[in-house]
């Protein structure tokens, strides 16, 4: 049956290349548990389809943001363990945690009254969050005995373990990382349950913060959580390459302007191609002239705006493109963190970017 459209925009992701990047994280941390990080849609990636693939690839846990996408986890029938990384922000969401057996990050006091709220002897499964430095979420490091206390004084709740987070585990070099740590580590001395510390760029670049459990997000995904490193480098592969297509070329004349507010002028008589893809897609209106695309394996240029619903390129060096050509906005051979540095972003935002009117193809 012939369809009745074609997909303006498409984003493959390869699922061998999730499995991929799961085996090169037990390469990097191989005596820790792994709790695969899939919020956000799993990054962009589609959190159902990667979490299906990623148990069925023997990962220890998922972990999620809020609730709801958890939820959705759980109405797609994915039983492995998931971890809720915000906690419980109401008494109905503590009494859902408890009865799809969620594993709870308990960060803050007022969380623990939500709990404490429940019926006597309901079980729970918790992990406590300790502020080692990074000052966002987090229970003071002195108060960990008496978290631990508290979970010996409620019958229905096991201790999980102890996670941190990392603010700095980019740099190789920050001083804050190896402060986390050690503060870490000593509030959680003697006291039971597991560590968790290092997310993608710990695991990577702090040995000392592979722990009995690491946390991987960006890096299963293929793209590089270091700057200046891209995830080939790092022995990653892309998992997603965004496609769009070539649906006008035309000859522009010297001195004539390109697209809204005429920002690009023509030096010269040239190649022109209009490309099925703008800023309601997801590719980021920043994106300067010179920013690139692949076509036929070139790289050739945007120029001018990106605009709502299609940007513009320059074919001067790719005489032999045609409408209808396949253009690579980022994948293999054409880095996602590449193209996020000249939003001036980062490959987690270009990939939560993406809108719904992307059209999204698993293999």
């Amino acid at each position: 049956m012939t369809p009745l459209y074609v997909p303006r925009v498409v984003a493959y992701v390869d699922h061998a290349a999730i499995r991929a990047n799961l085996a090169r994280v037990r390469a990097f941390a191989p005596r820790a548990k792994v709790m695969a990080a899939i919020k956000a849609d799993a990054y962009g990636h589609g959190a159902v389809p990667i979490a299906r693939t990623l148990v069925d690839a023997g990962v220890d846990a998922l972990a999620v943001a809020c609730f709801e996408e958890a939820l959705t986890l759980r109405e797609a029938h994915v039983q492995a363990p998931l971890v809720l990384l915000e906690g419980v922000l109401s008494p109905a969401e503590a009494e859902l945690a408890a009865s799809e057996r969620l594993q709870v990050v308990v960060h803050s006091e007022w969380q623990l009254a939500l709990l404490e709220g429940l019926p006597a002897g309901t079980p729970l499964s918790l992990w406590f969050k300790i502020d080692s430095g990074m000052h966002r979420l987090g229970f003071a490091p002195e108060r960990a005995s008496a978290l631990h206390a508290l979970v010996q004084a409620h019958p229905g709740w096991q201790l999980q373990g102890w996670m941190t987070h990392l603010a700095c585990a980019d740099d190789p070099e920050h001083p804050l990382t190896g402060q986390q740590i050690r503060c870490f580590e000593q509030a959680t001395a003697g006291l039971p349950g597991a560590r968790s510390i290092a997310n993608s760029a710990g695991l990577i670049a702090w040995p000392q913060a592979r722990a009995d459990w690491v946390r991987p997000g960006l890096m299963l995904y293929g793209a590089s959580p270091l700057p200046n490193k891209t995830g080939a480098e790092l022995g990653l592969r892309p998992a997603m390459r965004l496609e769009s297509r070539l649906i006008k070329i035309q000859d522009v004349e010297a001195g004539e302007t390109i697209g809204y507010g005429g920002t690009y002028r023509c030096a010269e008589r040239m190649r022109v191609g209009v490309v099925a893809v703008g800023y309601a897609d997801g590719v980021h209106r920043v994106l300067p002239t010179g920013a690139p695309v692949l076509i036929r394996g070139t790289r050739v240029p945007i120029i001018g705006r990106v605009s709502m619903d299609m940007i513009t390129v320059d074919l001067r060096t790719l005489p032999q493109a045609q409408i209808g050509d396949t253009v690579l906005l980022w994948g293999t051979g054409l880095p996602a963190e590449e193209v996020a540095s000249w939003a001036g972003t980062l490959a987690y935002e270009l990939f939560c970017g993406l809108t719904n009117r992307v059209h999204f193809v698993h293999r």
